[in-house]
C-alpha cells in the first residue's frame, strides 16, 4: 500500500465514546489525546512528511463554556507534554484556523512551540484550531479583493494557483488521504478545497 504524503485526520467520536461506558465527555477528550500521541508517532514511524489533525472546528465554539474551556486546557497540556516528542523527532508544528478567536494564553503556547519546533524538516503536524474551511475561503476571496482594490490584480489574473497560494495550507501538498473517525460520512466544513482529490475513508 502507497504511503501518503499528507494524511489528514477529521477527529470525532470523543462525546460517543465517553457516553457509551458512562463517563463525561471531557474523559473521551482526554482518551482522544492520547489517541494523538499514537497516531503522531505511528505516521512518523511509517514517514509521512504531512499529517493534519482537526482538533477544533469553528463550529465547536457553540458548545457549552465548561466544555470549551476544558478542551482548551486539553491543548495547553499535550502541547507541553509533546514538545519534547517533537524536537526527539523533528516534528514541526503549525496550526491552522481563526486563531485570533483562541484565548490568549493558548495563543502563546501555540506560537512558543511553533518557535521551538520550526526548524524541524521530518514531519509537520498541523492542527486545525477554530478552523472552518468556508470561512478560509472567504478570507482568500478578502485578500484577492484587497489585492484588486490596491491595483496589484488584475481580473485575469485571478485563477486557481493564486486562491491556493493565498489559503491557511498553502506550504503545503494537498491531502492524499482523509480519515473520520466515529462513522460520520461527512466532511464537516474542513479542507474543502484541498480534498478535491483525496481519498476518503469512513471508519
Amino acid at each position: 500500500m502507497r504511503i501518503p504524503a499528507h494524511l489528514a485526520i477529521i477527529m470525532d467520536g470523543n462525546g460517543r465514546w465517553a457516553r457509551q461506558r458512562n463517563l463525561p465527555r471531557i474523559a473521551g477528550h482526554r482518551q482522544g489525546v492520547r489517541v494523538v500521541r499514537d497516531i503522531v508517532q505511528e505516521c512518523h514511524r511509517l514517514g509521512i512528511r504531512y499529517l493534519t489533525l482537526y482538533a477544533f472546528s469553528s463550529e465547536n465554539w457553540g458548545r457549552p463554556d465548561d466544555e470549551v474551556s476544558a478542551l482548551m486546557d486539553l491543548l495547553c497540556s499535550y502541547l507541553q507534554s509533546e514538545l519534547e516528542l517533537m524536537l526527539e523527532n523533528r516534528i514541526r508544528l503549525k496550526v491552522i484556523g481563526e486563531l485570533d478567536r483562541l484565548p490568549r494564553g493558548v495563543r502563546q503556547m501555540l506560537s512558543d512551540t511553533m518557535e521551538k519546533t520550526r526548524t524541524n524538516s521530518d514531519m509537520v503536524l498541523t492542527l486545525a484550531l477554530s478552523y472552518g474551511a468556508r470561512n478560509e475561503l472567504v478570507r482568500a476571496a478578502q485578500k484577492v479583493a484587497a489585492m484588486a482594490q490596491a491595483g496589484l490584480l488584475a481580473p485575469g489574473e485571478i485563477n486557481d494557483r493564486l486562491l491556493q497560494t493565498l489559503l491557511d495550507t498553502a506550504d503545503m501538498p494537498d491531502p492524499d488521504l482523509v480519515i473520520r473517525t466515529s462513522g460520520e460520512m461527512r466532511l464537516s466544513n474542513f479542507l474543502l478545497w484541498q480534498l478535491a482529490y483525496a481519498e476518503l475513508v469512513f471508519t
